[in-house]
């Protein structure tokens, strides 16, 4: 899906962004009040209820200053144009983090590109629901980022959005980009779900239900501290942080991997060479055999023993202790190998 099928897909109040010269959506429009689409006198800071009076500890200067920006922003909007410039400081970023903290090399490559050939793609942003006055991001949180750092103006398309628009529209929008990688997307999953059910999330995100349960298995067993001390890790791929999830499991395993990283050398590395540190670290020597790993239902009571050499990996169920999921795993096995050999 291509940025301006993203724009395509979503309810304007602005017209289309596939098309700028799409008209404005009479059924919208008329079910506003009258007053400016996007800034309106929560932009002025002027309660329309009230007296204005309220206005007084405003200066005149000030809400002549917003007046004029909203009129000339009322007035491309009327002429067909769906991007506008915003102050980056009324902008707020999504109720949900995508990204983790990237490395300043990375960040200064992106702020430069910004500056030498401006902003070439909007961001999303939709009417902040708690904040009259502001925006809140959908996507785009970098080109926010450096917009601020840069102290320019960012161009923006505004929406109105619900909670699942916007989390759809960031997350469909994180697919387009190579550089979100496999724990940012998983993260991103996992704080999803407090709010919304699998549906929603997987639709967001473009996945499929195997998808999204390993990418929860592995945020879910690997904990915070020691992902945010490897980082995003660009290039590392959803095998590796499986394996160093079941990796994790052994019994000195998270201790061996927590000491690592709060080395005074692990900082100073680059995030990929930090994972394939942890990775190596927690790796079975050539003819070690690993511990047997011991699969617990959420209750606590065991469902699988898994043991693994490097010639073979051994699941064995105990029919006695769950029996459901003894057949459950045998008539899914089938499956998992057509979609395992579906993705080759």
């Amino acid at each position: 899906m291509s940025r301006k099928r993203i724009f395509a897909t979503l309810d304007s109040t602005v017209g289309s962004a596939a098309d700028p010269s799409a008209p404005e959506t009479p059924a919208r429009v008329e079910g506003r009040p009258r007053s400016r689409p996007l800034l309106g006198v929560a932009g002025l800071g002027i309660d329309p209820n009230r007296s204005p009076v309220g206005a007084i500890g405003q200066s005149l200067g000030e809400v002549s200053e917003r007046n004029r920006r909203a009129d000339e922003i009322e007035k491309r909007l009327s002429a067909g144009q769906t991007i506008v410039e915003l102050n980056p400081a009324e902008i707020d970023p999504s109720f949900i983090t995508d990204r983790m903290p990237a490395d300043d090399d990375v960040q200064r490559q992106f702020v430069a590109s910004i500056r030498e050939q401006g902003q070439q793609v909007p961001i999303l942003v939709r009417p902040h629901p708690q904040a009259r006055g502001r925006y809140q991001v959908a996507f785009g949180h970098r080109r926010l980022r450096a917009a601020i750092e840069l102290g320019m103006p960012v161009r923006a398309v505004v929406r109105d959005l619900s909670d699942e628009e916007l989390v759809v529209a960031q997350g469909q929008e994180n697919n387009e980009r190579r550089d979100l990688t496999f724990i940012e997307k998983a993260r991103f999953a996992r704080n999803l779900q407090p709010r919304f059910t699998r549906d929603v999330i997987m639709a967001a995100m473009s996945i499929y239900k195997s998808d999204l349960s390993n990418m929860l298995s592995v945020v879910t067993r690997i904990p915070d501290e020691l992902v945010d001390a490897i980082g995003p890790a660009h290039g590392i791929g959803r095998r590796n942080w499986i394996e160093l999830a079941d990796l994790l499991s052994r019994s000195d395993a998270l201790d061996r991997a927590t000491a690592l990283a709060r080395g005074d050398t692990f900082a100073a590395m680059p995030s990929d060479a930090r994972f394939k540190a942890v990775l190596a670290a927690l790796k079975p020597k050539p003819g070690e055999r690993r511990e047997p790993n011991v699969w617990t239902s959420r209750h606590g009571s065991p469902l699988a023993r898994v043991e693994q050499s490097e010639r073979k990996v051994a699941v064995t169920i105990d029919r006695r202790q769950a029996p459901d999921f003894a057949d459950f795993v045998l008539n899914e096995l089938p499956r998992l190998y057509a979609e395992y050999e579906s993705r080759k």
